[in-house]
């Protein structure tokens, strides 16, 4: 689960936002903030996954303390000024949503944001062109229409339906032994797969305390191979 931090100063608007957040599949309210000060606080020992941060806060704006917050920060605000939104990206913020806005261009945001995470999920160096799948996926910008998605390359398809053919959740590394190929390999088609809902992932904590991906099917059938 995403565990998601929600400040804003009208405690209505916090508690609609909030059941906003929990109504997405894949994502958890870890807490509400209603000032600069309690947002730092509780981001530092709850270290929420993703905060939603309004601007307009009774002590400090939001963009004073973005720096200071731990984790990842999608601005939440009436505030729509062009400078505003400089110095929020500037600070760090991955994302920038105006108020008002309904549940489901929230949403929009927050699987977005998922895509975005399940694309950097790998503990591997990334190459450019990953990189830039991430980032796509994050601000929603499509792909090149000359490129061609890598799971409806053969090794894509192939890893599509060994996925939706298992009754449990598997890991890059038994898929890769499962199917003969290298473990990056199977880890980039996963991440593809992962990016457009078509599997979750899930994370398991081993004895060492290290997570371990878990990669199962989502509910779609597999496309199939253009000729």
């Amino acid at each position: 689960m995403i565990r998601v931090l929600v400040v804003d100063d009208d405690y209505r608007v916090a508690e609609l936002h909030a059941r906003y957040v929990n109504a997405v599949d894949g994502f958890t309210v870890a807490g509400t903030a209603h000032s600069a000060a309690r947002a730092v606080e509780l981001s530092r020992t709850m270290r929420p996954d993703l905060i939603l941060l309004d601007l307009y806060l009774p002590d400090r704006a939001g963009t004073e303390v973005l720096p200071f917050l731990v984790g990842d920060v999608l601005m939440v605000t009436a505030a729509a000024e062009a400078a505003q939104v400089r110095v929020a990206l500037g600070r760090g913020a991955v994302g920038y949503l105006i108020k008002p806005f309904d549940e489901r261009e929230l949403r929009n945001r927050l699987t977005a944001y998922a895509r975005f995470r399940a694309q950097l999920a790998t503990g591997s160096a990334l190459a450019q062109d990953q990189v830039d799948r991430a980032l796509r996926a994050l601000h929603g910008t499509g792909r090149s229409g000359r490129a061609r998605r890598p799971r409806l390359t053969p090794t894509g398809k192939l890893v599509a339906e060994t996925v939706a053919s298992l009754d449990g959740p598997i890991t890059a590394s038994a898929l890769a032994e499962r199917l003969g190929i290298s473990r990056p390999t199977a880890q980039r088609y996963l991440a593809d797969l992962a990016a457009d809902g078509t599997i979750r992932i899930e994370l398991r904590y081993g004895a060492a305390g290290r997570p371990e991906h878990l990669y199962s099917w989502n509910g779609k059938d597999p496309e199939p191979n253009p000729s």
